[in-house]
């Protein structure tokens, strides 16, 4: 089982003031108030009304009506009112095939939710990875200039004892403005990177701080994620139930073409007040069975059948696709976090040797032993391996966010930090 620490520390990156927003409280915020996910909730919430729609058409209705008007040439004034119901007792399968549909229909509407939600999700991580690297940037940018700075004073001090050249000092005081130039493109990119944080999370930053551990639900290895994405990714459960739904219709279309029966019923009453003053009132009630028998449809009903095939067809190859996808998502993600991982190991290491060879090489400064160049290459080569450790950490983030999002794993608990036990 694949289990990436995202802390691989170094001594040398400064450490995260607390408290920190977590990434599982940025989730959680994120759930709570984006407003694309209030949006898709809202329009699952509408589509699951049409199974209730759907079971209306095999229940008792009723209704009453009235009217009333004036006649000057015949009885003057009259009114009516009759109450009428209706109970289908057969529907030649319309309503069962219609319901079937329905909750196939909303079954893929719950898939394509809880994609959406994936969508959402991926995205504040995608954030949230970003917006923690540019922490450390400009950490590691604030810490290089603090060393140049001390660096330089110390190649003044030696260059007034004569013990160093004013070209040193100069080549010092290049890195540190170049190092000035460095903090300010972090700085800025953080303030980029803050306001597309703050749109997918709903609230601006605090100080982030990675997760202490990879999610415990990714797979061990390709085999099993490719298994999860079969069982579990939303875009190809949907797929599936609207396959299903497409059966459905099928059996509807057929019934659009059979017999149906009911009971029907109805009273009315009705008065009309002549002018002279008479009244004449008439009751009415009837009661029955009511037989319908399709003979001649001019050829919809056969169409109607041709077509509800023919869209299922197209539905299975939509399902094939969706189950290629499937697959081919589980793959890449799964290979760009093997290589996020494997980078990450690597910088790690590159770090800790890069932060020994520099403090090394400053000592054998000390004793005329290196040049101010072998500095400057040393400590560049510590910084731009710090960055690189720090883009590993964003990068596994992120690709564990998408190869949850194949399996269908990434929801609001999938980096929520482990419980001490």
């Amino acid at each position: 089982m694949i289990r990436t620490l995202l802390l691989l520390g170094t001594a040398c990156l400064v450490a995260a003031p607390v408290p920190a927003e977590t990434l599982a409280q940025a989730i959680e915020a994120a759930y709570a108030s984006n407003p694309t996910l209030a949006a898709a909730g809202a329009r699952q919430e509408s589509l699951a009304e049409t199974i209730e729609q759907a079971r209306s058409a095999g229940r008792l209705a009723a209704s009453a009506d009235a009217a009333g008007g004036y006649d000057r040439f015949d009885y003057g004034k009259g009114g009516g009112a009759t109450v009428s119901a209706e109970l289908p007792i057969w529907t030649g399968g319309r309503v069962k095939s219609a319901v079937r549909a329905a909750r196939s229909d909303v079954a893929a509407g719950e898939e394509g939710l809880r994609d959406t939600r994936a969508v959402v999700l991926e995205g504040v991580v995608a954030a949230y990875a970003d917006l923690l690297y540019d922490q450390e940037a400009v950490a590691i940018a604030t810490a290089d200039l603090a060393l140049l700075q001390h660096q330089i004073a110390e190649a003044q001090a030696r260059f007034k004892l004569g013990t160093s050249t004013l070209t040193d000092v100069a080549r010092l005081q290049a890195q540190f403005a170049g190092a000035q130039a460095t903090l300010a493109d972090a700085r800025a990119l953080a303030a980029s990177d803050r306001a597309a944080y703050r749109a997918t999370v709903g609230h601006d930053p605090d100080t982030l701080t990675a997760p202490s551990a990879a999610p415990a639900t990714l797979p061990a290895t390709l085999d099993e994620a490719r298994s999860l994405a079969l069982a579990s990714n939303p875009l190809y459960r949907q797929s599936q139930q609207i396959t299903q739904a497409s059966s459905a219709r099928i059996d509807a279309a057929h019934a659009n073409g059979a017999p149906s029966a009911g009971l029907s019923g109805a009273y009315g009453y009705n008065g009309r007040f002549a002018g002279t003053g008479d009244r004449f009132y008439n009751q009415a009630a009837s009661g029955g069975l009511t037989l319908h028998v399709p003979i001649l449809t001019g050829g919809l009903v056969a169409s109607q059948v041709r077509q509800a095939r023919s869209d299922y067809r197209a539905a299975q190859f939509d399902r094939d696709a969706a189950e290629r996808d499937a697959i081919r998502s589980a793959d890449a993600a799964w290979a760009a976090l093997v290589r996020a991982q494997g980078q990450a190991s690597a910088n790690a290491a590159g770090v800790a040797a890069a932060d020994i060879a520099l403090k090394g090489v400053r000592a054998e400064y000390a004793f005329a032993l290196r040049s101010t160049l072998d500095i400057l290459v040393a400590d560049e080569s510590l910084r731009a391996a710090q960055l690189a450790l720090a883009r590993n950490r964003s990068d596994l983030l992120i690709a564990q966010a998408a190869l949850l999002r194949a399996i269908g794993g990434l929801d609001r608990d999938a980096f929520a930090e482990p419980q001490p036990r």
